[in-house]
């Protein structure tokens, strides 16, 4: 039988991701964006005692743009879902996938001692994990 070979969180995250405050409003967070393509900015603890938030492109979209708010007075805070539910870097991506199903998620942190290390989603879980390890798994066998 085959041993699995483990690809972990760390293993396939984005380690570029957007890190803005809360307070921001939406046009100041998207004017500094330096990562669509993580789709989604982590929102920063306001103490230590806080928790991180996260704004995924799609809720600007439906709590802004479909609402035909100006995003130059929405703040990042009034649209944010916090607390996030962060993964480990050390986490296997199936049981990362299976979270991300359980919870209804398609992108989360990655949380290492408390402080955000990446973004992790479907796709990176997909085309990083799965998608690389087969196809060295049978370039081994050609």
């Amino acid at each position: 039988m085959k041993e699995v070979k483990s690809v972990r969180v760390k293993d396939v995250m984005k380690q570029d991701f957007d890190l803005v405050d809360g307070i921001m409003t939406v046009a100041e967070a998207l004017k500094e964006m330096r990562n669509p393509h993580t789709g989604a900015f982590i929102v920063n603890k306001r103490s230590t005692n806080d928790e991180y938030g996260i704004v995924m492109l799609s809720d600007i979209a439906k709590k802004v743009l479909a609402k035909d708010r100006s995003p130059a007075r929405v703040n990042v805070y009034e649209i944010m879902s916090k607390p996030v539910l962060g993964v480990s870097p050390h986490m296997d991506i199936r049981y990362c996938a299976r979270l991300f199903d359980r919870f209804g998620l398609s992108l989360a942190p990655v949380i290492d001692a408390g402080h955000v290390v990446g973004v992790v989603s479907y796709t990176d879980m997909v085309i990083q994990g799965m998608l690389n390890e087969w196809l060295d798994d049978n370039e081994m066998r050609e």
